[in-house]
């Protein structure tokens, strides 16, 4: 049985409210958030430690380093976008080796759509990384999010790793969560336990992500960790199968980022247990699912603070003629301007949800589809449904939760697509961004 933190005043420390990192965030936390910041535990074989370097913004904590245990296994998903970032290139190729010594993250500067500069920043920090962590510097990850285009300050940033190193400590995490947010209005974690094959084993996560979230492989940044004993390999069978209901379900503007980031670490000193070849080894089930909750509970931290959200939407889609049809219909009603902007205004508008499934280019049948909020049938058989009831739906919209269901009435597909409303805030933020 998977165990998860439940947050309770036994359990979770008190999040302080959160600071503004720079001109551009509004600082006021999201209604959405988590109560509390939850309790991870030290994990074996994982130290941290963070810095203000000045990367943009002054006297704002801005670098994380993780220090890892030698032998490390680690895995990872990235961007689709075209234009990636110079620490995606960089660590989609450091992926192959399957080890890693060192993660270095940096806020304020995405180091994106920055020439070769942008690489021989990366390649600078990676070799300070390594020299003062005692490794090589293809087991140095690295990831960067802000603002595109901005030449990278890396020698901000190699100047402080050698004190990063030394001050490391076990239980930095919700330092670790603060230092990579932008405009993040609270620091994102999960923890969760497992048995593999009767021996406990620890996963914990953080995350960051509010604005530019329609992700093709995960979030903007996300880093787990486990004290669990796994080869690369199954690692990466492990996150690659669990991104799939968790951050690739998940959308807040439609934009794809450049720097999209997901990795995890499996350190390997924890309690012995038997040691695991396949992903599909039976020990691994519990593990497997306490990963999945993991990554889903990030990636819903990150819908729950997209850029001015007020409500989280939960769009499911069944009767499609397949699953990737189901998901592609999903996601022309979750990237809707139309219909994020309804639900903001507490607007039970399902003609926007008709016009949503009709531009989607899949196969649909006006005459079988049905369209549900919050359980109440507002439209089918070609029609307003006939008990319809304008302040059943209006109020099925009104709350912080929102649920949508559409029925295509035409096969066995199905997919589940999260979104939040779109607001005020959302221009607000991103009108002045870098200004």
């Amino acid at each position: 049985m998977v165990q998860k933190t439940i947050r309770n005043a036994k359990t979770t420390q008190k999040s302080p409210p959160a600071k503004a990192p720079g001109p551009a965030v509004s600082p006021l936390i999201s209604p959405l958030a988590p109560k509390s910041f939850p309790k991870l535990p030290p994990l074996a074989g994982v130290r941290l430690a963070t810095v203000a370097a000045g990367v943009r913004y002054k006297d704002r904590t801005d670098v994380l380093l993780a220090l890892l245990a030698p032998g490390t296994q680690v895995a990872g998903v990235f961007t689709t976008s075209r234009t990636a970032s110079a620490p995606v290139l960089w660590c989609r190729d450091k992926l192959k080796g399957g080890e890693a010594r060192v993660l270095v993250v940096n806020s304020g500067n995405a180091n994106a759509f920055t020439g070769k500069a942008g690489l021989e920043g990366v390649r600078e920090i990676a070799a300070e990384a390594a020299n003062v962590a005692g490794c090589r510097p293809q087991e140095v990850f690295m990831a960067s999010t802000g603002v595109i285009g901005e030449p990278l300050p890396s020698h901000k940033i190699t100047a402080v790793l050698a004190g990063l190193v030394t001050q490391g400590a076990a239980g930095n995490w919700r330092a670790a969560a603060d230092a990579i947010m932008t405009t993040d209005t609270y620091p994102k974690a999960a923890t969760a336990t497992a048995m593999i094959d009767g021996v406990k084993v620890t996963i914990n996560g953080i995350a960051k992500g509010s604005g530019m979230i329609a992700p093709d492989m995960a979030t903007m940044l996300s880093f787990v960790f486990t004290d669990a004993s796994l080869p690369a390999s199954v690692l990466q069978e492990c996150l690659s199968a669990g991104v799939g209901p968790s951050f690739n379900a998940i959308t807040v503007d439609s934009d794809t980022s450049t720097s999209d980031t997901l990795i995890l670490f499996a350190t390997g000193k924890g309690g012995k247990h038997t040691a695991i070849a396949k992903a599909a080894d039976k020990k691994l089930t519990q593990f497997r699912r306490a990963l999945d909750a993991v990554l889903l509970d990030l990636a819903l931290q990150v819908v729950k603070d997209g850029e001015g959200a007020q409500k989280l939407i939960r769009i499911d889609v069944t009767g499609a003629q397949s699953d990737a049809a189901a998901r592609r219909i999903a996601l022309s009603i979750a990237n809707s301007p139309l219909v994020k902007t309804a639900v903001a205004g507490n607007d039970a508008n399902w003609g926007r949800i008709v016009m949503a499934v009709g531009k989607a280019g899949e196969a649909a049948d006006r005459d079988k589809l049905k369209i549900s909020f919050g359980g109440h049938v507002v439209a089918e058989k070609g029609m307003r449904a006939a008990k319809y009831n304008e302040a059943l739906a209006t109020k099925a919209v009104s709350g912080r939760d929102v649920q949508i269901a559409v029925d295509l009435g035409l096969g066995k597909g199905a997919a589940r697509i999260w979104t939040c409303d779109l607001t005020h805030g959302y221009i607000d933020i991103n009108g002045s961004y870098r200004s």
